[in-house]
């Protein structure tokens, strides 16, 4: 079966590696044998994003990467902004843009980063962690994830978004991640269901 055609849209830029990690490791948990081509993701800024019309152009240009049987994730920080508000709000101008194509938009409570913090244990020991990091009670609370992560590490050495981020990306459980961040659980969700109306596009 040919590979399924995925285009992203990022706003920072440990993600342009990081997020098609994350949605190959979904991909082998939907099906292992299935073939996830993830293009070179869009880098936007968050505040371009959320702008009129910013959004609507990153949805165009990442549908001629796809063509008419692939699909667009949507990957934004909710920093202060409420998931729940801005998730649909961001979804309805993506579909209003582009409704032949499935789309889905994801959000982080304030930061990718805290997905790793809600799998710490998983973490323990790579990228030069503690060994013995352990979860915050709310990981999701935390407003500088990648701060806590850099105050874990050994030596003083400094959270690199473009190294560690994708490195990390590829080691933290998505279970745990799932059942202590309801941000990454819709995460889960949005891709696993975008994954899935790609193939029955491709199928029918």
């Amino acid at each position: 079966m040919p590979s399924l055609p995925v285009a992203c849209i990022v706003e920072g830029h440990g993600e342009v590696e990081a997020v098609p990690i994350l949605i190959r490791r979904i991909a082998a948990q939907i099906d292992p044998g299935l073939s996830i081509h993830v293009k070179r993701p869009l880098r936007v800024p968050r505040f371009r994003l959320v702008c009129e019309q910013e959004l609507e152009r990153a949805i165009e240009l990442a549908a001629r990467h796809v063509g008419r049987q692939g699909g667009i994730p949507v990957r934004v920080d909710g920093e202060d902004d409420c998931p729940a508000k801005l998730g649909p709000q961001l979804l309805a101008r993506a579909c209003k843009t582009r409704s032949d194509l499935p789309i889905g938009v994801v959000l982080a409570k304030h930061e990718f980063e805290a997905w790793f913090l809600a799998a710490a244990e998983s973490l323990r020991g790579k990228r030069e962690l503690a060994d013995d990091l352990t979860s915050p009670p709310d990981p999701e609370s935390i407003h500088d994830a990648k701060k806590w992560l850099r105050q874990r590490m050994a030596g003083g050495r400094t959270y690199s978004e473009t190294l560690d981020q994708p490195a990390l990306t590829a080691l933290f459980d998505l279970d745990a991640a799932t059942q202590r961040s309801d941000s990454f659980e819709k995460c889960l969700r949005e891709i696993t269901n975008l994954i899935k109306s790609v193939q029955r596009g491709r199928e029918s």
